[in-house]
């Protein structure tokens, strides 16, 4: 194999790919990326058994082959290489040189790299960057115990016209509603960092399609495949309450300004206490002989006053997720969750996205 690239587009051909490689491979062959040069193409290719990347360049191909090296030393030393061509080379190993730098990495026997599955053709079409900042609205309430595997996924429903995104770790609930452009119809159970990884870098639109046991996302040349995940996912839409007869908006940048601030003085793991009165918020943290700190700012209350406390740091995962200056915070007891919902200039509610907050009960 031998072919020639810009240093740019194979840099960031080699970056995407191997966002899905395993930090512990179950085989050494699993760390590596595989290229393959054929005509005017080289694609690269990861694969772990439950994700898959595959992106095809244009390359100007002198000889025809394949490689597999190890995939996250090929990204590092590919975004290090100055702005010029760079000269792939199979001979006993891969060579890789681009102006003065040259390296030589080792390959490993490729013809015991598992055949990557078939991607099911795209059946309905989203906005890539729609799609990314979904999924960062939503991943933040999704688990990162790998002990409980269906609670680090995405669960993805599908009806006509609408997908809904939704993810919790049993403190907290996201939702995200997405317009589409088709008939899909369906719900799927996704590992949140992988599509979180991906997504990053989406633009454009995005196909989405799935098979019995499989989901697939294409853009351009880029083609992500995810086994999707066995299980019943907690029926948490009904979670979110029906009404919510105590209502409280507040500055979004205020709020998570002055939460950072007072959480300065709480311990690990301990809360912020809310305290909201006709026309005011309060913040209180740290408790007894340890250091303390409150702040005071304007709300608008509807409803009864009413104090809750929460983990700081899901409260500020909520509230960066909003898209809105202004959040209202939707009650219906001190102890229950709590909703929070974005609202426009003009007064509306941002349905689109709801993140819902268990609270940490306090004494008094």
């Amino acid at each position: 194999m031998k072919l020639t690239i810009p240093s740019d587009v194979l840099a960031d051909a080699v970056t995407w790919t191997a966002r899905t490689i395993p930090a512990r491979p179950a085989a050494p062959v699993l760390a590596g990326i595989l290229l393959t040069a054929d005509g005017s193409t080289l694609t690269l290719s990861a694969y772990d058994y439950e994700t898959s990347t595959t992106t095809t360049v244009t390359a100007n191909v002198t000889t025809p082959g394949t490689a597999l090296v190890s995939g996250r030393l090929l990204a590092d030393i590919v975004k290090a290489l100055p702005g010029k061509p760079v000269t792939l080379e199979v001979d006993g190993g891969l060579s890789i040189r681009c102006g003065a730098s040259r390296f030589r990495l080792l390959t490993m026997p490729h013809d015991g790299y598992p055949a990557l599955p078939a991607a099911p053709a795209s059946t309905v079409t989203l906005d890539g960057h729609s799609l990314a900042h979904a999924v960062s609205q939503v991943a933040v309430a999704a688990s990162r115990d790998d002990t409980l595997p269906l609670l680090t996924c995405i669960k993805v429903e599908a009806t006509p016209g609408k997908v809904t995104l939704l993810a919790t770790d049993r403190y907290r609930l996201a939702l995200r509603e997405l317009a589409h452009d088709g008939d899909l119809d369906g719900e799927w159970l996704l590992r949140a960092r992988t599509l979180t990884e991906v997504t990053k870098t989406t633009a454009g639109p995005v196909g989405f399609a799935t098979s019995d046991q499989l989901a697939a996302f294409t853009t351009g040349a880029r083609t992500l495949t995810s086994l999707q995940v066995d299980g019943d996912y907690p029926p948490v839409r009904r979670l979110f309450p029906d009404d919510t007869p105590i209502t409280a908006r507040v500055n979004v940048a205020d709020l998570t300004a002055a939460v950072k601030r007072v959480a300065l003085v709480a311990e690990r793991n301990t809360p912020v206490r809310l305290t909201f009165d006709t026309n005011t918020l309060t913040l209180t943290a740290g408790t007894g002989d340890d250091a303390t700190a409150t702040e005071e700012f304007p709300a608008t209350l509807v409803g009864a006053p009413i104090a809750v406390a929460f983990n700081p740091t899901f409260l500020i995962d909520g509230l960066t997720a909003l898209d809105t200056a202004t959040v209202e915070l939707g009650f219906t007891h001190p102890n229950k969750p709590v909703v929070f919902t974005g609202v426009t200039a003009d007064g509306d509610l941002v349905n689109a996205y709801r993140y819902l907050l268990v609270p940490i009960r306090f004494a008094g």
